[in-house]
């Protein structure tokens, strides 16, 4: 029997410890926190999106580094293997809309609860309140890791789970990286990802906490479209959220950073440009002796309408029949295309995720093994994999830990 460390007991951890275990190996799972998955109970509002249900080419569409690294991972604990694990430890699942699969009760405490069930059946040593202060190797294999009180705990395999940098409040300090780089590997430069965007406009202030459903978002570097989705988004007072914006913040990357980003909301994409003139020209003849200003209520939200006018150039108290042609064809094309200055994104303390991270090209894709030292696995958010939103990301710590997991000899 080989003595097994989890660094990290979050997802990740928490499938390699219980993957392991089940495989026969001693495991101690060391969480720094008081309680084990600590991001997972604030995961999707509490509710815990805890994978996707879409076929699996849809997965792989929607990994945004390095999803080819994945391939045996996700072979080994696909979607369907997680929903089928959860349910058979006694957790029932549901399927939302855009395939989001999340815990019957809604309640991401359940699914927790479930996993540490599963993690006392299996008799894997829990040691909580606990950080580990270092990995020590001896001639290219893992000896033993220094916890916080200096004492040592011996092992035969290492699986590092630590998560990277967002939410840190949850104890995502970055650890990892700087173990796996003291070790020699490569750490791939970090960033927040899926995460709000800041931006310059300030009307974005008077607009905070506008929730727009069914729009259309385009973000553009240079002029050059990099994304475009549809879906939800919310105004705050430092710029823009919401499902929709944080999948567009994920291709914010270093090569754009330098460039003009804008981002350019269709707040009609049902219609098209003549359709939706057609529509404001209703509108109009129904309101011909009214100000512009008081004949939008039935085109836009209340809130929006000030900033609307503004932009469009048209006097705010001009009569509806005194708009020309021109005017009017103005105010289509920017319903279909209301711009704002992306001035950059918040930081990892409000980031669903990290991108970078240890390079997988000293990752063994087969096994989760490091390519530099024997005896040390790595799974989870702590390798530069990262995905969309939809419960992509969590798909990837269950499939990488679990790999690790079965992998230790």
């Amino acid at each position: 029997m080989s003595n097994v460390i989890v660094a990290g007991g979050g997802a990740a951890g928490m499938f390699a410890a219980i993957a392991a275990a089940g495989n026969g190996h001693n495991v101690f799972l060391v969480e720094r926190n008081e309680k084990l998955g600590k991001k997972l109970y604030i995961t999707g509002k509490g509710r815990c999106n805890l994978t996707n249900s879409s076929d699996m080419d849809v997965v792989f569409s929607n990994i945004n580094s390095n999803p080819k690294f994945l391939y045996a991972a996700l072979n080994c604990m696909n979607n369907q293997d997680v929903i089928n694990f959860f349910e058979n430890i006694g957790m029932r699942t549901k399927v939302e809309r855009g395939n989001r699969v999340f815990p019957a009760s809604d309640k991401s405490s359940d699914l927790i609860q479930a996993l540490s069930r599963e993690i006392n059946r299996l008799n894997i040593h829990v040691i909580l309140n606990t950080r580990i202060d270092k990995v020590v190797c001896d001639d290219g294999k893992f000896r033993y890791v220094v916890l916080g009180d200096k004492s040592k705990l011996h092992g035969d395999a290492l699986v590092i789970a630590t998560g990277g940098l967002s939410y840190p409040t949850t104890g995502s300090t970055g650890d990892g990286f700087e173990f796996a780089g003291k070790m020699g590997h490569t750490i791939i430069s970090t960033q927040p990802s899926l995460v709000p965007l800041l931006i310059q406009e300030e009307f974005v202030k008077d607009l905070q906490g506008l929730s727009l459903k069914n729009v259309r978002a385009s973000l553009y570097a240079d002029e050059k479209l990099i994304f475009s989705d549809f879906g939800e988004m919310l105004f705050t007072h430092f710029g823009v959220s919401g499902p929709l914006i944080l999948s567009a913040s994920a291709f914010l990357v270093e090569k754009n950073a330098d460039k003009k980003l804008t981002l350019k909301i269709d707040l009609k994409p049902a219609l098209d440009m003549e359709q939706l003139d057609h529509r404001i020209l209703k509108d109009f003849s129904e309101n011909v002796n009214k100000s512009f200003k008081n004949a939008l209520d039935r085109l836009l939200p209340k809130k929006l309408i000030p900033v609307m006018i503004e932009l469009s150039g048209i006097p705010a108290d001009k009569k509806i029949n005194e708009i020309t042609k021109a005017q009017r064809l103005g105010l289509a094309v920017l319903l279909k295309s209301f711009p704002m200055t992306v001035t950059g994104k918040r930081g990892y303390s409000e980031a669903v995720i990290t991108k970078g991270g240890v390079s997988v090209r000293e990752i063994n894709p087969s096994t989760m093994q490091s390519k530099r030292v024997e005896g040390v696995y790595f799974a989870g958010e702590v390798i530069d994999i990262d995905a969309m939103t939809g419960g992509y990301n969590l798909q990837l710590a269950w499939s990488t830990g679990w790999l690790a997991g079965i992998s230790i000899k």
